[in-house]
């Protein structure tokens, strides 16, 4: 405690210079306490005292750190000179005459012409016929864009024809049931990001758009019983039922479809939205757990057939 107080007068006092032999870079340590951090450095004591930096601290830093810290600081006019410039390199653009404005619109349009080009082929000729050669059926007009599906388990998958997968797509079964069904049937748009855990079965019908980020189970994934939840035990016939979501209907973004549920037909679903009961037939749905707003939404008008 002598030794600290000593220290501390010094600084008071204005001595500042700790490059003494056997101080510089010490730190108090309690001695009653073998596992103790370090209290206080020497070195730390004018950053307390007067908030400046030492130069033995500095000192330490290398050529190129000490260089940008006095350029960042402007110490000098030279410094101030070399901060203008490089702030001045930092916030300019490269002047671009017009005659070269066709030249670099047209790079620029081959840029992402090359990438979309070279996705496509990876698609055509990798992703499409791993994918297709998984699944147990698949339509023609199946479209790919970005990674290709991720299927976890032994669900038996039917595609329909003109399927678009916008994103990524996982679609995963578990150990429960020994056939597992998931039927995508035409025209059906799946969204990036999205979900479908199928242990029984989910079917998907004609001409139903599916947003970003969705979720479709038919099972809650465990037992609701806590005793056999914690032993691992397998679902049963309660914890497992079908989804159907049937035609024309618009499941919005981040949307969590449960087991049991049977969505109507064109019925529309509000982004996140949880659903855990049917919904009717051309309903807006919206909310966590999903409640019918309104009704008759949509829904098409009958075209009187010619006499």
């Amino acid at each position: 405690m002598a030794e600290k107080r000593d220290d501390l007068a010094d600084v008071k006092a204005g001595v500042t210079d700790f490059d003494r032999a056997g101080r510089r870079q010490h730190c108090y340590e309690d001695p009653n306490d073998e596992g103790s951090a370090p209290h206080l450095c020497h070195d730390l004591l004018p950053i307390i005292a007067n908030n400046v930096v030492p130069p033995s601290i500095i000192g330490n830093v290398s050529w190129i750190g000490d260089l940008k810290l006095k350029i960042r600081r402007g110490e000098t006019p030279f410094y101030r000179f070399m901060r203008s410039v490089v702030r001045g390199f930092l916030r300019s653009n490269l002047p671009q005459p017009g005659f070269l404005k066709p030249i670099f619109r047209t790079v620029y349009e081959l840029h992402y012409a090359m990438i979309v080009i070279g996705r496509r082929f990876t698609v055509y000729f990798y992703k499409e016929p791993l994918f297709r050669a998984r699944c147990t059926s698949a339509g023609k007009n199946l479209h790919i864009y970005g990674e290709m599906p991720y299927v976890e388990g032994h669900a038996e998958i039917h595609l329909g024809d003109d399927i678009t997968i916008t994103g990524r797509l996982t679609i995963i079964s578990g150990r429960f049931l020994e056939h597992p069904v998931l039927r995508v049937k035409d025209r059906v748009s799946l969204g990036n990001n999205c979900v479908l855990s199928v242990n029984q079965e989910i079917v998907i019908e004609e001409d139903v758009m599916i947003s970003n980020d969705c979720r479709i189970f038919d099972s809650d994934g465990h037992p609701r019983d806590a005793v056999l939840r914690a032993q691992h035990a397998p679902l049963g016939p309660r914890d497992i039922r079908p989804v159907l979501v049937r035609r024309y209907a618009w499941i919005g973004n981040g949307v969590q479809i449960l087991k049991g549920v049977t969505i109507g037909e064109g019925a529309i679903v509000g982004a996140n939205s949880v659903v855990i009961s049917n919904l009717p037939d051309y309903c807006v749905a919206i909310g966590n757990p999903a409640e019918v707003f309104f009704q008759n939404v949509g829904k098409p008008k009958r075209v009187a057939e010619p006499v």
